[in-house]
């Protein structure tokens, strides 16, 4: 089985930065411009780029658009996932006119499950669920809410509307090194008939291999800081997935 593999750009005031454990008063900067780290990515090989507007994921609407746009021109006929303040059908068909390839949407998932179901039968295959949980129970609005939907309730509650993935990020493991938490990322594979794509954590290639061996419908790997920190060589992640 391949792995899909995904590196991160997460943005804030423009900038490419990665927090630690969604706190965004923990972000360190690692680029001042988002296109060229997108095009830094797709020369190395990657397929797809994950976008998130981690403002905008605060506000409820779009506040890094700009950046977006420098990505999606950076990088034209890449492919292009994009969460973070996408909470109505006029945003999410906005960014997949301007060439998003698919979007994530996260708090309206449990907030407002109507608009993400008819998101998900209006553009088939190009939405994505963002599941992000702390301590196995879905956080909404950036992180900064815990609610008490678990992380597999919510997905099944998906099953047959039509979404591309499931998005499964571990909040604690989230920009930390820790390694990804594979056990829970193959729990909520088999529980649901969705790909999912583990998020949050990913430290090294052994990560990789250990999402790989799990053989339960794992799609892809969202990887972040250990990018950055040059703790994974893209060739070697490659070669790994």
């Amino acid at each position: 089985m391949t792995l899909t593999l995904y590196p991160a750009i997460d943005l804030k005031g423009g900038q490419v930065v990665r927090l630690k454990r969604g706190e965004m008063d923990q972000a360190t900067v690692y680029a001042e411009d988002p296109g060229a780290q997108a095009a830094s990515f797709i020369a190395a090989g990657f397929s797809w780029v994950h976008v998130v507007d981690l403002d905008g994921a605060f506000a409820g609407k779009p506040a890094n658009a700009a950046a977006v746009r420098a990505i999606l021109a950076a990088v034209p006929g890449a492919r292009v996932q994009l969460g973070g303040g996408i909470r109505t059908m006029a945003v999410a068909e906005a960014w997949l006119a301007a060439g998003v390839t698919r979007i994530i949407l996260g708090s309206a998932a449990l907030k407002d499950p109507d608009f993400a179901r008819a998101a998900c039968r209006a553009f088939p295959g190009r939405v994505a669920l963002g599941i992000d949980a702390r301590d196995g129970m879905v956080a909404t609005e950036g992180w900064a809410e815990t609610s008490d939907v678990s992380a597999t309730d919510l997905a099944q509650r998906f099953e047959g509307a039509g979404a591309a993935a499931v998005i499964y990020t571990d909040i604690a493991r989230d920009g930390m090194l820790g390694g990804v938490n594979v056990e829970a990322t193959a729990a909520l594979a088999r529980a649901v008939s969705l790909p999912v794509i583990a998020s949050g954590g990913v430290a090294g290639i052994e990560d990789l291999v250990a999402l790989r061996a799990a053989q339960a419908g794992i799609e892809g790997a969202i990887i972040g800081r250990a990018l950055y920190d040059g703790r994974i060589e893209p060739k070697a992640a490659l070669a790994a997935a």
